[in-house]
């Protein structure tokens, strides 16, 4: 058994499938991915739970399957969030330098950060995640740490993610039931980033997509920091909804083609090609064009990017984007997905790598474990603040979710 208080465990409640990963913190301060639980998904529509009773029983399934490869007792999560609900903008704050010498001093950053945390949001929705990122003093920007410098005006750009408070309640409260604390929740995009960028991606402009089953999260980086963050609740189900309804088939056997002969990309190489299905007697019942199916996938596919692509257009931050598009979730597994994504955004693009984490590779190595394993990454962040003498994140982060949802944060 692993010594419970270096254990941390990520949970991606997904359209398809829920996946609880296990990552142990060592006395080094690696971290090791030690066991992973997955669980078909029933209960999930677009990333949020539509059925609470069946979504509790996937997790506690997903959660057993981890405890046993991991040999340990899952008694918290890390418990990463989406849906077409959820937001993301930046928002500016300022704080006039008031002492008699204009030095700035880390009272006054304090001062600036709660103001530009006093957000004015719907009644309804609730803040996620406030991101610090650079500072500005008397107009100059880009300042990492401003105290001990002179200014009049000290001026600090967040971005902020936030959603709707009942839709981020529900998943908190299909964990609680089963007797789980949930340390924090984490933007689903956030967490992939996380896990599959490096330094100088996040400093030369990286943008990340996940391509879930029933939403998809991008995030953007450049200069080292969170630039813009979006979710569109458009999926690989969405594909396979397209093959049902345009090869005139039920939808099982829609993605059983999309997962046997799809591909991102138009092939007229395959013009005159076909596939025949059979019956459950194993008769022949239909034949399938093989290029009309590809077709399908390619327009479905292009217009989840190009929604993206505009979006990050209209943010002005397609030309900051030096390192390309990082491809991620279990779409990333769509043969010639990479190409459709640099035809559309006219950069490179490739399937995210794990990096800086070690141990299980049918977990590291699989795209569509990026956010759960970056739920863990965040966890081990979050691990060290406490150990180099932070507040206590057991107080601490339960003390954010009790001002999120209510209750006792467990």
């Amino acid at each position: 058994m692993f010594d419970s208080s270096s254990i941390i465990v990520g949970l991606d409640i997904g359209t398809s499938k829920v996946c609880a990963v296990v990552g142990e913190l060592t006395d080094g301060g690696a971290l090791n991915i030690i066991g992973i639980g997955q669980a078909k998904s029933r209960g999930v529509r677009k990333g949020e739970i539509v059925d609470a009773t069946v979504t509790g029983e996937d997790i506690r399934n997903a959660i057993a399957e981890a405890e046993q490869m991991a040999d340990v007792e899952i008694r918290s999560v890390y418990l990463g969030i989406t849906g077409n609900h959820i937001r993301g903008f930046t928002n500016r704050g300022f704080h006039p330098v008031v002492s008699d010498d204009r030095e700035i001093s880390e009272e006054d950053v304090q001062d600036v950060i709660k103001n530009a945390k006093a957000i004015n949001l719907p009644a309804e929705n609730r803040v996620v995640h406030v991101i610090r990122q650079h500072f500005i003093v008397d107009g100059q920007g880009e300042i990492q740490n401003p105290v001990g410098m002179f200014g009049a005006r000290i001026e600090v750009d967040v971005h902020v993610v936030h959603g709707h408070f009942n839709r981020l309640q529900n998943p908190i409260r299909a964990v609680k039931a089963l007797q789980l604390d949930v340390e924090d929740i984490v933007f689903n995009g956030l967490a992939a980033s996380l896990a599959l960028l490096e330094a100088h991606q996040k400093e030369l402009g990286t943008l990340v997509i996940d391509l879930g089953s029933g939403a998809t999260e991008f995030v953007v980086y450049a200069d080292g920091i969170i630039k813009h963050t979006g979710v569109i609740a458009v999926g690989g189900d969405h594909v396979s909804n397209d093959l049902a309804y345009g090869l005139k088939l039920p939808l099982g056997r829609a993605e059983q083609l999309k997962i046997q002969h799809g591909g991102a990309l138009a092939d007229p190489t395959l013009k005159g090609q076909s596939v025949t299905l059979t019956n459950d007697l194993g008769f022949p019942d239909k034949i399938v064009n093989l290029e009309h199916l590809r077709r399908i996938m390619s327009l479905r596919l292009e217009e989840i990017f190009a929604i993206i692509a505009s979006e990050v257009q209209a943010a002005g931050l397609l030309d900051y984007l030096r390192c390309g598009v990082v491809l991620a979730g279990g779409g990333a597994r769509v043969p010639q997905i990479t190409q459709l994504a640099e035809k559309v955004f006219g950069l490179p693009a490739s399937i995210g790598q794990t990096t800086a984490i070690s141990g299980l590779k049918s977990a590291l190595n699989q795209p569509e474990f990026a956010a759960a394993t970056g739920l863990v990454k965040f966890g081990s962040f979050e691990s060290k603040k406490r150990t180099s003498g932070s507040r206590s994140i057991t107080q601490g982060l339960k003390n954010r979710i009790t001002q999120l949802f209510g209750g006792n944060g467990k």
